[in-house]
Formats: structure tokens, C-alpha cells, sequence
């Protein structure tokens, strides 16, 4: 048994040892190129994704995902269909299936399918909290909720799940931290109200009261507002879409 412990602590040293010098081998240029949205890479799968639905009488590469799955988060395009169809010879660096930190996805699916990102940093920061409010709401009997924000919507009351601070993410537009929601279920989401209060500012369209305005953040970003619930507008100023 000692020598089986040995051999495997050796093992271990030995691995961490290579990783360690991998990852010195290579610039700090190499090791970020994941990390960042180039919008040419976003061209080329966009082409791909044209051809594509042209060469298969307009389907489209993406996975099957049930029918209430969120919005921005239903659409995963499937990269091996496209290299299939040597649409693609390269999957992109800084996707998600290899090795990045963006998911491609498509929104506009039946109109104009337009891929876009989701920021994964952003799904991290989502699943760490569910997993906190999960073991709270297994002991307690119920999530952690704080104050009403809107119908069967509140803010989270972090003290409850031991955090000296509100939890927030970093937002992919304004690189502001975006507080979180949670509804009646435990389910968590982000509130991208901030954002949205600084895209309604900056633009000189009309919004209509009633209507998804979500669209204000995918039309002039490379990113989908990724774990969120509806909104719309009342009297120039953002909040839930609630049905």
C-alpha cells in the first residue's frame, strides 16, 4: 500500500510539473487568444452558417434543445456539422469547444439566423451561485430570498448563504457588475437592468411598452444577454417583462 501511495503522489507531481511547464512554453499572446471576441472569427462562422443553410435547403448546424430553454441560450451551433460540410477547416480559438470561453450561438433563427457569443465566465459565475442557493434551499426548505423586485421576482439575500457582500458577474457590454434575481422556483438569472438603462439612453428609437427589449443588447454586441429573463420599458425606464 505505501508504495502504491508513493507511486501515485509521484505520478501526480509529474503531471502538475508538465502542465505547470506547458503552459510556460507558450507566450502570454497564446494563452489569451481564447479570451477574446474577434470579430473576424464571428464573420467566418457566420459565413459558414450561410452556406450551410444554402447547401441543406435552409436548416441550420445547431444542437436540439428543448422547447423552454431561454432564448439566447437555445440556439448552440454545431461546428463538427460544419467541418462535415468542409464549411469550416478550424473550429474558432476562443470557442467553448476548444478550449475558449464563448459558446457561439444563434439568435433570429427563423428570420436571419446572426451568430453571436455567450460570455461563459458569465454561466461560472450563475452555476457557482445556484450551486450555494441550492444547498441553502436543501436545508432551509426555501431559497434565500430578499426584496421583492417584481411579481414572484426578488433580489438575493446574500448573508443567508454566509457572503460578507452581494454576489455579482462582470457584464460582457459594460464590463460593469450586474447584480442577480431570483425567482419563486430558486432559479437564478441576471439582472441586466443596468445596461439596459445606459442602451436606452444612448439610443433615439422608440421602445414600446409590452415588447422584449433585450434586443438593445445583441443589436450592437457580439454577446446575448445570457441568463436573463424578459424585459420591456415603462415611462423610459427598463423592468421585467413579466406575462
Amino acid at each position: 500500500m505505501k508504495q502504491i501511495h508513493t507511486y501515485i503522489k509521484t505520478l501526480t507531481l509529474i503531471i502538475i510539473t508538465v502542465l505547470v511547464l506547458t503552459g510556460c512554453m507558450f507566450p502570454k499572446e497564446e494563452l489569451s487568444k481564447n479570451q477574446i471576441p474577434h470579430e473576424d472569427q464571428i464573420e467566418q462562422v457566420q459565413l459558414a452558417i450561410e452556406k450551410y443553410q444554402e447547401s441543406t435547403g435552409g436548416l441550420l448546424p445547431i444542437k436540439t434543445k428543448p422547447s423552454e430553454t431561454p432564448l439566447y441560450e437555445k440556439y448552440i451551433i454545431q461546428f463538427d456539422q460544419l467541418k462535415e460540410e468542409n464549411l469550416m477547416s478550424e473550429i474558432p480559438g476562443n470557442s467553448f469547444e476548444n478550449g475558449g470561453i464563448y459558446q457561439y450561438v444563434l439568435i433570429d433563427v427563423e428570420e436571419n439566423p446572426t451568430v453571436k457569443l455567450i460570455d461563459l465566465r458569465t454561466t461560472s459565475e450563475v452555476q457557482k451561485l445556484s450551486s450555494k442557493v441550492y444547498a441553502y434551499r436543501n436545508k432551509h426548505m426555501y431559497p434565500p430570498f430578499g426584496e421583492t423586485v417584481a411579481k414572484d421576482l426578488y433580489t438575493i439575500d446574500y448573508e443567508k448563504l454566509g457572503l460578507t457582500s452581494e454576489p455579482t458577474v462582470v457584464s460582457p457590454y459594460t464590463q460593469n457588475n450586474l447584480p442577480f434575481v431570483i425567482d419563486v422556483n430558486g432559479d437564478i438569472f441576471i439582472d441586466y437592468r443596468y445596461d439596459l438603462t445606459q442602451m436606452i439612453d444612448e439610443e433615439e428609437r422608440s421602445l414600446t411598452e409590452g415588447e422584449d427589449i433585450r434586443n438593445l443588447l445583441t443589436d450592437e454586441s457580439p454577446f446575448v444577454p445570457a441568463h436573463s429573463l424578459p424585459y420591456t420599458v415603462e415611462n423610459d425606464e427598463p423592468v421585467f417583462l413579466i406575462e
